[in-house]
């Protein structure tokens, strides 16, 4: 078994749209990961058992993407001690607004980790868990300095007629 480094989780089938940036993001760097659906009202279970064993399996940093009442970020985050990243998934009532306001509205003692909401959310919260993974990983370091700089060049100096 390979070992994991992210986890990347979402409450549906239909938030992989936009979590699917986390992993393009995760691939590009080399980093580990697994994908999993896992709501926290309609599969509790699997919440639970993913939460207790991540580490025991390998998972160093969870990124979950939740939309509308978005409790799965925060409800990973009091099962784990593994940080945890939430991805607010737009929806169609509030654009996101009410995924973004339940996850960054977390009572003292379960942090999560907020990004923006929808696909640069999904897409920085991949950046985020590498770049804390580099801390401990010269390796990972090496990557993610290497993907900034192509980033870097990428961008012209004057615009184009």
């Amino acid at each position: 078994m390979r070992h994991l480094k992210v986890g990347i989780i979402m409450g549906s089938q239909s938030d992989w749209s936009v979590m699917k940036e986390s992993a393009i993001i995760l691939e590009e760097l080399k980093i580990p990961y697994e994908k999993k659906i896992i709501s926290a009202h309609r599969t509790p279970d699997r919440l639970w058992e993913y939460g207790e064993t991540a580490i025991e399996r390998g998972v160093a940093i969870i990124i979950a993407g939740a939309g509308g009442a978005a409790h799965l970020p925060g409800m990973m985050a009091s099962k784990t001690q593994v940080p945890v990243i939430g991805v607010p998934i737009p929806t169609t009532a509030l654009s996101g607004l009410d995924s973004l306001y339940s996850i960054l509205q977390m009572p003292k003692g379960y942090p999560v980790a907020t990004m923006a909401i929808g696909n640069p959310g999904a897409s920085n919260a991949a950046l985020l868990a590498t770049s804390i993974l580099s801390l401990n990983d010269s390796e990972i370091s090496k990557r993610l300095m290497a993907w900034r700089q192509d980033l870097s060049r990428s961008i012209e100096e004057t615009p184009r007629e």
